[in-house]
Order: C-alpha cells, then structure tokens, then sequence
C-alpha cells in the first residue's frame, strides 16, 4: 500500500524534495505540503503542471498550525521536515508533535535529493542565514570570470508568485528582475550577480533549472550552487565551501542544517573576523576542529563602507537591513548597524512606532529585532507598507544595509545612503588557492 506523506516546508526545499524523491514514486501519495517562516504562501496549491501524472489535481498547502489535523483526517504514514535555519529544539518540537499525532517523522538526506551535473559544480553554503555566503559566491565567481571561464550560477529556490511561470527563471539584465515579477528578497540575491555580469537561475524545478544552467546560451563551464538559509546542496558539488559567522558561535553545532552543511564541507570560510569578539572566532574555530577536522580553514573579514559618511555621522539614522538576517536568521545587527557604528551616528532610531500594515507582524513575530528596520517585501503590500514605515519614521537619514539599492524599489522622502561589504580574506590559505587546486584538477 502507499504510504500518505505531508510535506512540511517553507516554499523551497519542501517543493526540492517532492520534485527529486516523490514525484514520480508510485510508493508514496503526498497528500498535502504545509508552509512556514514565509507569509501568505499557504492556501495555495503545488500545481498539477509541476506535480507530474500522479498528481493530476495538484497538491494542496496548509499552514503549519493544520498539520495535526491533516495528520489525522489524511491518515498520515509520515511528515517529511523539509526546511532550513531552525534549532534542533524546533525540529524535535516538531518530531514530538508529528509522533504524538501518530505518523513517523522523516529528514531526507543529500543522497535522496542531490541532482548531479555534467559540469563541475562548487557549492557555497552556510551554517546560519546572514553569515556572507552570498558575497563568498560572488567572490568565487569573480576570481573564476577572471580566468575566462563562463559561470553559471544557480541560486537556491525562493518561489513566493505563479509557481508555474516560476519553473525555471533565468537573470541576466537588471531588466529580468521586473521581467520575473521579484520580490526585494529575491532582487538582493539576483541583481548582485547579474551587475557583476554573470548569469543566474533560480525557481521551482531544480533539474530542469540545472539543465538549463549546463546548456545556457552563453555558455557554461562551471555551476556555482549559490546555497539559501543554511541548507545543503541541491547539487552534487565537487567542491563545498561553507561560510560560518563568529558573531553567532556555537550556531554552527545547534541548528539544522547547518550543522550537515559544515560536516559536508571541503573549505569553510570563518567570516566577519574584523567585527566579531576574540571568543567567538575561537569557538567557531574548536567546533570547526571538532567535527570536521580535514576542512581546509579560510579567515576572512567584512570590511564596511559607505557612498556618504557624512549622512551617518552626528545624524540621528534608521537603519534598514538586509530581512531574512533579521529575522529568522535571528541577527540584531547588520551592515547597515554596523557601518552607523562605524561612521558615529548620534543614535539609530528605533522603527517600531511608525511601522504600518504587515510590517508590524513581522515585529511580533520576531520581537527580539533591534533599533532597526527588515527590508521586508515578499510581495506588492510589504514592499509599500516598508516604503510607508521609511517615510513615517522620524530621522535625518536613512542607512541602507540590504545587498539592493532599495530606492530603486521604494521611494524614500529623506537622505539616504547605501552599506557595501564585500569578501577579504585574511592570510593564507585564501580562495585564490583553493580555487587554482581545484581548477587544476578537473
């Protein structure tokens, strides 16, 4: 007999998983996905035109708060957890909630889910959510574009519109990011490597993307998995380089993945070392040594800087930072913070009595944010309600921490001016050197 499956995920690896291990598997009978960290996703349904021949209704989505019910009115064999960023104290909440209602709770593994290319593939992850794994990707892709290679890369699903026309996206032009309809979450992760002149996909199907990817029309000859939250590779890579983030040590051996994702890695990258405490660093350092002592070790900082210092410095700011950092991604500060900091601000202004409309769920969902504003825009009304709180909130400037520009996205009625950070390792071993060992042995 089939078992009867619930998916339980967050628009991404929940989709990754049923595409790789369940479509197609007469085994099995998905009967439902449910959603959360991510708003207005449930209700929905995994459409029938990706769901496959087995599936000719489509597969319905819930919030997560339905799943003991489903559990019992489905007559559920087992819930499969297929999202990332979460305690081991979430995920054996979760287990006990699944095995209290009666069904087995399942983690799939990188065997059942990685899909393998016909061309090399370098992975870069990370152990939690905002620990610089984006901007270690473009620095990979930059050093490899330098030695003539085309690069492709693939970025890790953040499917939130028409799932169908989401299927397999490419990017190339600025132009692409309206083309494809893009949330401000997707646009910090798209428009960086699109400036910097290489071509990337993302959206639902994750072997067609990557097939895709390997026959792209200009050319292809090394896939960069460009890694989300702090989830293990889509792809079989040759290499894997994790990112880990000292500002948060001990993360790296208490949440889920990540934990999988520095046991798996070739290289991991300590990132943040100019900002980050002595004992930090150090701890990050024995966790490193302690489950994954043959992975070669890359320190490495985030240097700050800003187009006006002059914005920042006696000025009373607010600070907009980079949103999943923030929140589930539990940071207090980021570039944006830091850079405030750096260029003497007067004070950063605490948002919370002028934020509007959605905005104002996410404080309470996430209580613990500082004086600061996520750049929350996951669809038409955050993004206005964000512009609303800016332009409400009572300040000399604004500090724009996010990877974008955000006053391409919203209009800002006050002084603005924008945080840059980029990769610098510190010392030797630097990626110069892990990527010429690599290259040279393919």
């Amino acid at each position: 007999m089939k078992k009867n499956v619930i998916i339980i995920g967050a628009a991404g690896r929940d989709f990754h998983n049923f595409n790789t291990f369940f479509r197609d598997n007469e085994r099995f009978n998905v009967v439902a996905f449910t959603a959360a960290q991510i708003p207005d996703i449930d209700g929905r349904k995994y459409p029938a035109a990706l769901a496959g021949e087995l599936y000719p209704e489509g597969i319905p989505i819930f919030a997560e708060e339905d799943l003991t019910r489903l559990i019992r009115d489905e007559s559920v064999d087992d819930c499969v957890f297929s999202y990332s960023d979460v305690t081991y104290k979430k995920v054996m909440s979760m287990s006990a909630l699944v095995n209290a209602a009666g069904a087995n709770f399942v983690l799939l593994g990188p065997d059942a889910t990685m899909i393998e290319s016909s061309k090399p593939v370098i992975a870069v992850g990370a152990v939690r959510t905002g620990c610089g794994k984006s901007q270690t990707s473009r620095k990979i892709i930059e050093y490899l574009m330098g030695r003539g290679l085309k690069v492709v890369a693939v970025r890790h699903p953040m499917p939130y519109g028409d799932l169908v026309a989401q299927k397999v996206q490419r990017f190339a032009a600025v132009e692409d990011l309206a083309k494809h309809d893009c949330t401000i979450e997707e646009m910090e992760e798209y428009e960086p490597h699109v400036v910097r002149g290489n071509v990337i996909y993302a959206g639902v199907d994750y072997e067609a993307i990557l097939r895709a990817a390997e026959n792209d029309p200009d050319g292809c000859d090394i896939v960069v998995w460009d890694g989300g939250n702090n989830d293990f590779p889509f792809y079989k890579p040759d290499l894997n380089i994790t990112v880990v983030d000292p500002h948060r040590a001990g993360h790296e051996l208490n949440y889920y993945p990540g934990e999988v994702t520095l046991r798996l890695a070739d290289v991991v990258v300590i990132n943040k070392m100019d900002s980050a405490g002595p004992e930090g660093i150090q701890l990050v350092r024995d966790n490193i040594q302690k489950v994954n002592p043959e992975a070669i070790v890359i320190d490495a900082a985030s240097p700050i800087s800003v187009d006006d210092p002059s914005l920042i410095k006696g000025k009373k700011v607010l600070v907009v930072e980079d949103g999943p950092t923030l929140t589930h991604g539990q940071m207090t500060i980021g570039a944006g913070t830091v850079a405030a900091l750096k260029f003497g601000a007067l004070e950063c202004v605490d948002p919370r009595p002028f934020i509007v409309g959605k905005l104002k769920e996410t404080f309470e969902a996430y209580p613990d944010i500082g004086s600061l504003l996520p750049a929350m825009g996951y669809g038409e009304q955050q993004t206005r309600d964000l512009e609303a709180t800016i332009n409400n909130t009572e300040c000399d400037a604004v500090v724009i921490g996010t990877p974008i520009d955000l006053n391409r996205v919203v209009k800002i009625d006050k002084p603005s001016t924008r945080v840059n950070y980029d990769l610098q390792e510190i010392g030797y071993p630097d990626l110069a050197n892990v990527l010429e060992d690599f290259l040279s042995g393919l």
